[in-house]
């Protein structure tokens, strides 16, 4: 089974910006791979999709416009490009591929004020 591994994470500032990956053990390029986050006390969210064929995906309110997903099938990653981070933005990040209900596990985001 595919599995998937997050990095990026980290203590930053509001303001700042990161980049998460998500890299998968075996090959992803047919299949769509989605963002979620579980902030301290809630529940887990999808916020953003990197569909395979490329093109624009879903993006929670919360962070659109802020957020970009994208993928680079040559390298099995996801990516998750984070601007203008904010306190409330901070969470567990997730990459999950649906086809196998499989999730990766996690990567801790902190934006301080």
């Amino acid at each position: 089974q595919v599995q998937l591994v997050e990095s990026g994470g980290g203590l930053v500032q509001a303001g700042d910006s990161l980049r998460l990956s998500c890299v998968a053990s075996g090959r992803i390029r047919t299949d769509d791979i989605s963002w979620y986050r579980q902030a301290p006390g809630k529940g887990r969210d999808l916020i953003a999709t990197a569909p395979w064929t490329g093109l624009t995906g879903y993006y929670d309110a919360a962070v659109k416009g802020r957020f970009t997903a994208s993928r680079d099938n040559a390298r099995n990653t996801v990516y998750l490009q984070m601007n203008n981070l904010k306190p409330e933005d901070t969470a567990m990040y997730y990459c999950k591929l649906p086809k196998t209900q499989t999730w990766g596990q996690g990567t801790r985001v902190t934006v301080s004020s």
